[in-house]
């Protein structure tokens, strides 16, 4: 299996050889922030953050852009917005296939099982057991309300 550094230089020479300016520049970009979290990490004797880090800072950039597009949809900018959605589209193309809905209130029952969870205060326990097991499949943010309703909060 290819690591996602690898996915990113064969998708950049691809649209590179497509001509496509703008997948290529989203995917510099990507590369580019990829470097900053690779010399952050550096301190703690780590030269190369692994493909679980990147997928959380490929969310942390789609997290960004989601804010940036409502900030120009306020604004009247629509050609910004659109700009902001492009790069969202490429950036989502590098990150795992979420969990469908059903699939992520399974998960979240189960966990708060193996937690033995009876209120609200255990929320952190089941959210440790959730990024553990589902990380890279689930939105956290989206699994904390799941969470609190299931705790009955």
């Amino acid at each position: 299996m290819t690591t996602l550094r690898e996915r990113f230089t064969a998708e950049l020479k691809t649209a590179m050889l497509a001509r496509d300016a703008a997948r290529v520049s989203a995917i510099r970009m990507v590369t580019a922030r990829l470097k900053d979290v690779d010399i952050a990490a550096r301190p703690k004797g780590v030269t190369a953050v692994p493909d679980e880090e990147i997928i959380a800072m490929l969310r942390g950039m789609v997290k960004s852009r989601r804010e940036s597009m409502e900030m120009y949809r306020q604004g009247g900018r629509a050609d910004l917005m659109e700009k902001e959605q492009a790069e969202i589209a490429v950036i989502e193309a590098f990150l795992p296939q979420q969990m469908d809905a059903a699939a992520t209130e399974a998960a979240v029952a189960a966990a708060v099982a193996e937690a033995g969870a009876a209120s609200i205060k255990d929320m952190g326990k089941v959210m440790a057991i959730l990024k553990a097991r589902h990380g890279a499949v689930l939105d956290m943010a989206k699994v904390g309300p799941l969470v609190k309703a299931a705790l009955g909060a």
